[in-house]
């Protein structure tokens, strides 16, 4: 549209100059193909166009028609009275080539519209020339110049379908490159959120928050822990919460009544409700310990009523349990404390983070639940005073079944029923919250290890295409967006020579490889064969042409090869590849090319229009005069206007270089326009006056000369072209910044995914990890995994309760906490150790560590190995209970060397054992993966009944680490509450040169050489 603004705008210039009465006409037509120019114009500049797709689809279509009727009236009026072949040929070699710049159209109807209007405009010169010169028309010559003028239109229709080949490739391939990126962008952020979403429901958002800054910190600078005094630790005070503490009743009987795997599954459907049922009353899930399961209200938001939201809570969880004793058919129940007072909230260590929460009142919230009664929720005397009448309650008397609350004088109520308008503070009544799903429990999914229930492998169709509805709307978005400027606002241009402001960005920006930079100086050559084959039937004798067409297709063609090399690399010599990859990258060695190749196609323009001379003239009288006849065959000279036509198509060429500033392009078609022009006004005053004696007469003076008339419509060309560069480079750079802003928001969103993937795998076993966020999973369904040859150890420090007060001095207990942190923190860092990769921490349950070998594929076992259990010999395939051995007595060591740095006198308590366990997540909501089954509760009783500073095992343990060099002495028979009595050991330390291990094992700080 704006060419066309030019195009009027020329025309009305050019007749103001030397205006006279018969020009009239063609200014008034010229004066209304602007007025609609500049009206469309606007209509699309303010949006203001018809939004139906039909409309919008016809704009082009005007458009073109509007300036193809622009140049027949051009011809038809200006040149009315004197007809020629080459009248306003240039202007339609210009248009031709514009409308595949501009038109928003495909190919094939840009192919055939050029070709329509370039049909139309050469029959109608044909038509009027030869109705001119009626009888003395020499046909030939007017055939030869039409065929010229068909030289001109294949030229620009040539390069123009070059032109739309690159620049719709350009556009396709960042629509593409943006869609790729979107789409990553889209699963990057699908993922993260994913992350997000598991991590917080292991973590408080303030707590997950800290840590993963924390992360970060400590990944930008690797030497800060060198530099601190302690490890850090995330732990805050929290003061008027209630502590909710709930025991299945009957647990042992249903354990004994189903498998273990059913068991695993059954307490997933019941924890996976009672987490429904803490989202509900505005409780966070603290942990589950095995059938136990508590939670606080009041964290980490504090709210008035959170003393009635745990009570409503426990009558849920009490109703919540009639179920499983119907389905059971077992006399099973809930118990339920809660107590009300201040906790330390926060994670130890750095492996396995588990939110957790210490104080004394968390002991009383505990024996509150220990000394209430099944089927009532048992409150505190300070969870009473809480209330504020919602509740009716009666004495609990729990002294009476907790020595514990004796002992500390605490008055306990049992909760009867709440009054009537307590149901209105949280929706409905606690039966109302479950017994609506009472006649069907949660249909769980199982999955074995890493693979996935059928049901989650299965794609659905319908998903899939609104994946794909839900990309296009984001891209279509992330389009207009782009449109909207905004992105060139964010950064800093330079008005005159648009480069960033940013110097790192601009050297980023022409660093940027183009990879049509081949097919833009192809075109140069294109257009030196085209307006050779112009000048050959305009002038066929004109033996400079061939040689200028010689030597400049040589020159040429060595520039584009150099070019095309780092496009076809397997075509071209390694040194050729390596040079024009060079140039792709150097922005002045760029420049460089394209001003030789510029420059070659000028002077070759140059060379033949100075090698034109003048033709021999003959006078004679006219009806209109004396006249002056060519004796020549109208050659070159008498057809001067085809070679300022040459300018134009250089022009074009100019216009077409890639990765090129707009002002060198500028500097390149001023280089252009002047050698043209200087040859046109001063070398060729005389060829150019007489063409206008020859071919107007007497009516030259009333015109504006010819030499004139040319040179001014390459100027205003030279102008259409270079606001159009300075327009491409803006959308260039625009385009530039777009990708670099969705790379950037990719890698921010990468970034943020990497470091919620880095706590996720420190919460959850990698392996189990990857189950999670590898698929989309319904809220219940269940991931579990057996293991037949397990080592479980549990290691606690008696006496840390003891130690910890919650005086002032320490801070309300928080220095005590920070102890028990570095001691968690320094047995987590031997894991780390390549001895011990085989071994998983699970959790830490107060100042007990529980840790369990075999459970990864380092450990060569349970089937991770490439070999059967039974071809294993019993020293391979219990090489991962030895490590844990090692471990246990490597912790020894490490808790040793911390009493004498902090003047202490912790003891570990340990207790070892090995066999089957069921491994499994309970609650997807909230997480949590633990290992169940008669080995895991063994280990336990090992520890509970062991001794401290000694690492008590069973039987079957000593039977195989005795085999790998440890030392033992026999304890003898105890008594094992479920089991009766077990024949037990302690292990003492490992000798070294019975250590059966490979040659480069490294010694522990236990093992010690054998005195013989």
């Amino acid at each position: 549209m704006l060419f066309a603004v030019l195009f009027n705008s020329f025309i009305i210039i050019m007749c103001a100059v030397v205006y006279t009465e018969d020009k009239l006409a063609m200014v008034v037509v010229a004066a209304l193909g602007l007025s609609a120019d500049v009206v469309l114009y606007l209509l699309c500049w303010f949006q203001k166009l018809p939004t139906s797709p039909v409309a919008r689809g016809a704009v082009p279509y005007v458009l073109w028609l509007m300036v193809t009727i622009h140049v027949l009236c051009y011809m038809g009026l200006n040149y009315e009275r004197f007809s020629d072949a080459s009248d306003s040929v240039g202007w339609q070699a210009f248009f031709s080539f514009s409308n595949f710049l501009t038109l928003p159209l495909n190919l094939v109807p840009l192919v055939l519209l050029t070709a329509l209007s370039c049909g139309i405009h050469t029959l109608a010169l044909g038509v009027t020339v030869a109705q001119r010169f009626g009888d003395n028309l020499q046909g030939s010559m007017l055939v030869r110049q039409l065929l010229a003028n068909v030289m001109l239109y294949l030229c620009a229709a040539m390069v123009g379908v070059m032109s739309f080949y690159m620049a719709d490739r350009k556009y396709r391939t960042a629509f593409l490159e943006a869609r790729q990126s979107l789409q990553v962008k889209l699963t990057l952020e699908e993922q993260s959120t994913q992350q997000e979403e598991l991590l917080l429901s292991i973590l408080p958002k303030h707590i997950a928050d800290e840590m993963l800054q924390g992360m970060k910190n400590q990944a930008n600078q690797n030497d800060v822990q060198q530099h601190q005094q302690f490890n850090t630790m995330y732990m805050y005070r929290h003061e008027n919460v209630s502590i909710l503490f709930a025991d299945i009743v009957g647990f042992t009987q249903l354990s004994s009544a189903c498998s273990a795997h059913e068991l695993v599954k059954l307490l997933n459907e019941l924890f996976a409700r009672f987490d429904k049922l803490a989202s509900q009353h505005h409780q966070l899930r603290i942990k589950i310990l095995g059938d136990c399961y508590y939670c606080i209200c009041g964290l980490p938001d504090f709210r008035e009523d959170h003393a009635v939201c745990s009570i409503m809570m426990g009558l849920a969880m009490v109703e919540a349990i009639s179920y499983v004793r119907e389905k059971t058919k077992t006399d099973v129940d809930m118990r339920v404390g809660v107590h009300t007072g201040t906790v330390l909230g926060g994670v130890l260590g750095q492996k396995r983070w588990q939110f957790d929460v210490w104080s004394t009142d968390v002991t009383v919230a505990n024996k509150m639940e220990s000394g209430g009664i099944p089927g009532r929720v048992h409150i505190s005397q300070s969870t009473k005073d809480s209330l504020h009448g919602e509740f009716e309650v009666q004495p609990g008397n729990g002294g009476e079944r907790c020595e514990y609350l004796l002992e500390k004088g605490i008055d306990t109520y049992l909760v009867l029923k709440p009054k009537q308008e307590a149901n209105g503070l949280n929706g409905s009544a606690p039966g109302a919250l479950t017994s609506r799903n009472s006649n069907q429990m949660i249909n769980t999914t199982t999955t074995n290890g890493n693979t996935v229930s059928h049901q989650t492998m299965l794609t659905n169709p319908k998903q899939v295409m609104a994946d794909e509805q839900s990309i296009n709307r984001r891209l279509q978005q992330e389009l207009l967006d782009r449109e909207s400027q905004q992105i060139m606002k964010d950064h800093k241009i330079n008005p005159v020579s648009l480069q960033f402001v940013d110097g790192k960005l601009e050297e980023h920006y022409s660093s940027e490889k183009e990879k049509r930079s081949g097919a833009a100086f192809s075109c140069c050559v294109i257009v030196l064969f085209f307006i050779t084959a112009m000048e050959v039937f305009i002038d066929p004798l004109l033996v400079v042409n061939y040689v200028t067409l010689a030597v400049g297709q040589v020159l040429l063609l060595i520039l584009t090869i150099c070019s095309l090399a780092a496009i076809f690399p397997r075509m071209f010599s390694k040194r050729l590849v390596s040079f024009s990859m060079w140039i792709d990258r150097t922005r002045w060695a760029r420049n460089t090319w394209a001003m030789a190749a510029i420059f070659v196609l000028t002077m070759a323009v140059i060379a033949d229009m100075l090698s034109c001379v003048p033709p021999s003239l003959r006078l004679f009288n006219s009806t209109f005069g004396p006249m002056l006849e060519s004796l020549g065959d109208r050659g070159c000279a008498e057809n001067p206007k085809y070679y300022s036509f040459m300018a134009v198509m250089s022009l074009i060429a100019t216009a077409m270089l890639v990765q090129v500033s707009h002002l060198i392009k500028l500097g390149l078609m001023v280089l252009v326009v002047t050698a043209t022009g200087a040859v046109n006004i001063y070398s060729w005053r005389d060829i150019y006056d007489l063409y206008d004696f020859i071919q107007f007469a007497s009516y030259r003076t009333s015109m504006v000369p010819s030499k004139y008339l040319m040179t001014m419509m390459i100027i205003v060309m030279m102008i259409s072209f270079y606001v159009f560069a300075r327009h491409l480079e803006h959308q260039s750079r625009k385009l530039f910044l777009w990708k670099i802003g969705v790379h950037d928001q990719k890698e921010r969103v990468f970034e943020m995914r990497r470091w919620n993937e880095a706590l996720v795998t420190n919460m959850l076993p990698e392996h189990v990890a990857k189950h999670f966020l590898g698929t989309k999973m319904r809220d219940e369904e269940l991931y579990s995994q057996s293991y037949d040859e397990i080592g479980v150890m549990f290691a606690s420090i008696p006496n840390f309760s003891d130690f910890y007060t919650e005086e002032s001095i320490n801070n309300g207990g928080i220095e005590c906490l920070r102890i028990l942190n570095e001691i968690i923190s320094d047995f987590d860092s031997l894991l780390d150790r390549e001895d011990f990769r085989c071994i998983t921490k699970i959790k830490t349950i107060g100042s007990t560590y529980m840790a369990a070998s075999g459970l990864t594929p380092e450990s060569n076992t349970n089937g991770y190995g490439s070999r059967k259990p039974e071809e294993q010999s019993l020293i391979e395939r219990w090489q991962h209970l030895a490590a844990l051995a090692d471990f246990a007595l490597a912790m020894k060591v490490t808790l040793d060397n911390l009493n004498k740095q902090s003047f202490n006198n912790f003891m570990l308590r340990i207790g070892l054992n090995k066999g089957a366990v069921l491994a499994g997540v309970i609650g997807v909501r909230k997480p949590h993966y633990d290992i169940w089954g008669n080995t895991v509760n063994v280990a336990s009783r090992m520890e509970s009944t062991g001794v401290m500073g000694n690492v008590q095992v069973v039987e079957d343990c000593y039977d195989i680490l005795k085999e790998y060099g440890f030392r033992f002495i026999r304890r003898g028979p105890i008594f094992v509450k479920g089991k009766g009595e077990l024949l037990t050991f302690f292990m003492k330390g490992k000798d070294k040169s019975s250590f059966k291990a490979g040659p480069g094992t490294t010694a522990l700080p236990h093992q010690v050489e054998d005195p013989s």
